[in-house]
This record gives structure tokens, C-alpha cells and sequence, in this order.
């Protein structure tokens, strides 16, 4: 069974719309095999789907080729997560790291913010 690669990522609940899906297929952060795909690219049960959500890539390998969204209790008969776990380390990371890296002129930090940045500081002491 085959489906396009952008119905696919918006049944998989990989993106919350089929037109984000598709603008990112469009803008070259969706791939097969290393080679960027285009939004109507049919889909093969087995192979391994990258999507790259900076700062983070993830890759899914499709276990089943589907074209309307399921639940989520579903999803593991859809993909299987072969994302690396440095990925996540990195997601983790950029994370904790988001608010030390203030861009500037967006204003003071909110009480939150400064609690954050109390707590890491604290941490790393």
C-alpha cells in the first residue's frame, strides 16, 4: 500500500495540518533516504522518514502506509521512532539552555524566566 508523503505526516499526527506537512516537504525538511521529497512522493511501508524540527531531526520508520488520521493509541502500528538518542540530548539541551540565550531587546525576564535561570545557575554551582 502507498500514500503520499504528506497526507502520511499529517494521519501520523507527525504535523497537526496537511498544509504544514506539506510546506515542509516544500522547504526541504522532510526525507527519504537522505534525498529531500516533494509533498506528492508516494510512500513505501519500510522505509525510514526523516523530518528535521530545528533544532531537532527525527526519523520514523513506516510500518504502515496510511491516508486518514488515526488515534493515538494507534500510532505504534503506524511508525516506529528511530530517532537517535543524541537528538534528544540535544532537544534537552536547547531547552534548558533557552532562556540563558535571551535574544536582545525582548525585554526583561518574566518571574518564571528568573526562577529558571536561579534554578540552572543554581545547578551548575
Amino acid at each position: 500500500m502507498e500514500a503520499r508523503i504528506d497526507k502520511w505526516l499529517w494521519a501520523a499526527r507527525i504535523f497537526k495540518t496537511r498544509s504544514i506537512a506539506a510546506d515542509a516537504c516544500k522547504n526541504g525538511r522532510v526525507t527519504i533516504g537522505g534525498v529531500c521529497v516533494k509533498p506528492s512522493r508516494p510512500l513505501k511501508e519500510g522505509e525510514v522518514v526523516s523530518v528535521r524540527k530545528p533544532p531537532v531531526t527525527y526519523s520514523f520508520r513506516v510500518l504502515k502506509a496510511i491516508q486518514q488520521r488515526v488515534g493515538a493509541k494507534l500510532l505504534p502500528e503506524v511508525y516506529e521512532n528511530v530517532t537517535t538518542p543524541d537528538q534528544y540530548e540535544l532537544l534537552e539541551m536547547t531547552r534548558i539552555s533557552g532562556f540563558v540565550d535571551r535574544a536582545r531587546g525582548t525585554g526583561r525576564p518574566t518571574k518564571k524566566d528568573r526562577r529558571a535561570i536561579d534554578a540552572f545557575l543554581e545547578f551548575e554551582d
